[in-house]
């Protein structure tokens, strides 16, 4: 029988045979990491960046997640907040806006709390900043230094010794998302710049306010096009690169996380479907320390 135009007729059962072994592989890794309770030092490198000691325990974690919309803590950390609860953290919520973008922010509000009931955040640890100058708006940058200066105050009230949010790149590339990133930046002695006081921008905070000592910031990894959709395929990609921390997912863990995500009803459009389905946040989170 002669081959199809683009002849890949002969390759294609090799091809199919080939992703089942990767798919097989994957699955059987993500069991294995994800049997080990934190994920194989998961929640050790959090604990341990806490406390020194490599443990897979968090019971002494006190975590706040601080996100920019309703709907971040499923889409995007479900994988950390969970993997982090199953080692003994406590986790709390700062959503730094209400995502009024199409003036639907009361409601977003209520799906916030729902959300996060299912993943182990009761509503008593959910916070919303509903304020004029952190509008949801993918095209305006946050205020810094308004930014860092709600988060310190959140985290000094709450005794908070983790913080965890999104990297320089925001997964999506959202501008409000990399404004957390760059406020937490900011505030964290590991990551200030070496720059003379008075020649700092007045976005930034001045530099005696910092994190309490002992406080840590673990931020999300931004991954490429290919990587974020492979979903399961990702795992020994995750596992092999360089990390803080990782959190992989069991199955019933990650329809866990979906369920969370579909509490945000008024966002779920037909490509969000597709992103729960395929996208590796819903299982995986690599992080790394600021």
């Amino acid at each position: 029988m002669a081959a199809g135009p683009w002849g890949w007729e002969p390759a294609a059962p090799a091809l199919l045979l080939l992703l089942a072994l990767l798919l097989g592989g994957a699955r059987r890794l993500r069991r294995r990491y994800a049997a080990d309770g934190a994920g194989a030092g998961a929640g050790a490198g959090a604990a341990a960046a806490l406390r020194g000691r490599a443990a897979a325990r968090a019971d002494g974690v006190r975590l706040l997640l601080v996100t920019a919309h309703p709907d971040d803590e499923a889409m995007f950390f479900a994988p950390t907040v969970l993997g982090l609860g199953r080692a003994g953290a406590r986790a709390a919520v700062l959503c730094c806006s209400a995502g009024n973008y199409y003036n639907q922010g009361e409601i977003r509000k209520k799906e916030l709390e729902q959300s996060c009931f299912l993943l182990g955040i009761p509503a008593s640890d959910v916070t919303v900043i509903d304020h004029r100058d952190l509008p949801d708006n993918p095209a305006v940058e946050w205020d810094t230094q308004l930014l860092a200066a709600f988060v310190l105050k959140h985290i000094e009230a709450n005794n908070i010794n983790l913080v965890v949010t999104f990297d320089a790149g925001g997964v999506s590339g959202h501008a409000n998302h990399i404004s957390l990133y760059t406020a937490l930046r900011e505030i964290s002695p590991r990551a200030a710049p070496a720059f003379p006081r008075h020649e700092k921008n007045s976005l930034y905070l001045h530099s005696e306010q910092k994190l309490p000592e002992g406080c840590r910031v673990l931020v999300l990894e931004s991954v490429n096009l290919f990587r974020k959709y492979i979903s399961v395929l990702d795992v020994p990609i995750s596992c092999l690169l360089p990390r803080d921390a990782l959190f992989v997912l069991t199955e019933e863990e990650t329809e866990q996380a979906r369920r969370a995500m579909r509490c945000h009803r008024s966002q779920l459009l037909w490509f969000r479907h597709i992103y729960m389905l395929f996208s590796r946040y819903m299982m995986i989170n690599s992080l790394r320390l600021l």
